[in-house]
């Protein structure tokens, strides 16, 4: 591991520093947003997932809860990391999915790798991460995005597998070729599996940042472990609250979003 380091370092250091810009960039750009608008977008996001107006008043309520509590420049930091990891997992996972849906040799091959990646205790993958991108941000994303892709790739696998042959037949004797069948047919079928799977992963993401905080990634998970440190419970129970109101609004937002497609899935069928 040493050579390796050693002999690839200098990569590993350039890509570090073009994640750590886009992660930085992002941070900069939500805290110049004013609290407000932050907020009410959040609420108009939450109002077109579910065209309800109870879900965008709780979720902008729970984002005033957490400026409340004092911690929105906190909330912010764990908010960058955590889209960063999120998009990062599903350019990952959304191609692996597809490809293990349409490759049953690749799929017998990837399952053990996606079942170890699942079972290694995620603290495990803090020490690939320092070794390769040292102390920082970016290894709280490398290890974030290893601990939390697994569950979206065996979604799209999963979703994909599952649609209907009979509609993929008609679209094949109609001239469709599988690159349609699958931007056309699968995918729009497969999108609420797919959007559990971009739900676990983002919940799997906000599970790391507290262990993302012991290798320099800072925010909520910062407090907490602060307060684990000092043995002061207020300081990390306040802390906890942030987290869960945080973990919340993604939740019932991507919950949202997939239950309003497959609704919109059964109606054309």
């Amino acid at each position: 591991m040493k050579r390796f380091v050693a002999e690839y370092g200098g990569a590993f250091h350039v890509a570090s520093n073009g994640l750590l810009r886009v992660i930085v960039w992002l941070e900069f750009l939500i805290a110049a947003l004013p609290w407000w608008l932050l907020i009410l977008t959040t609420g108009g996001i939450a109002f077109h997932a579910s065209r309800r107006p109870i879900l965008p008043v709780a979720l902008m309520a729970l984002l005033f809860l957490i400026g409340a509590l004092g911690l929105w420049d906190l909330a912010i930091q764990t908010l960058a990391l955590m889209i960063v990891s999120v998009l990062v997992a599903v350019l990952i996972g959304l191609p692996s999915g597809i490809a293990m849906a349409s490759s049953g040799i690749l799929r017998r091959i990837m399952l053990p790798v996606l079942d170890a990646m699942q079972t290694l205790p995620s603290f495990v993958y803090l020490i690939p991460a320092l070794m390769l991108f040292g102390l920082g941000k970016v290894p709280a994303l490398f290890a974030t995005v290893i601990y939390a892709t697994p569950p979206l790739i065996r979604l799209v696998d999963l979703g994909l597998r599952t649609v209907d042959p009979q509609l993929v037949e008609v679209a094949a004797d109609l001239g469709a070729d599988p690159r349609r069948q699958l931007i056309d047919i699968k995918l729009p079928l497969a999108l609420p599996s797919i959007m559990a799977g971009v739900n676990q992963t983002t919940m799997m993401a906000l599970s790391m940042v507290v262990i993302a905080s012991m290798i320099g990634a800072r925010g909520l998970g910062e407090e907490v472990l602060l307060g684990i440190q000092r043995l002061d419970i207020g300081r990390g129970l306040v802390a906890g609250v942030a987290i869960v109101a945080l973990a919340i609004v993604f939740d019932r937002i991507t919950q949202a979003y997939g239950g309003r497609r497959d609704k919109t899935s059964e109606e054309r069928l």
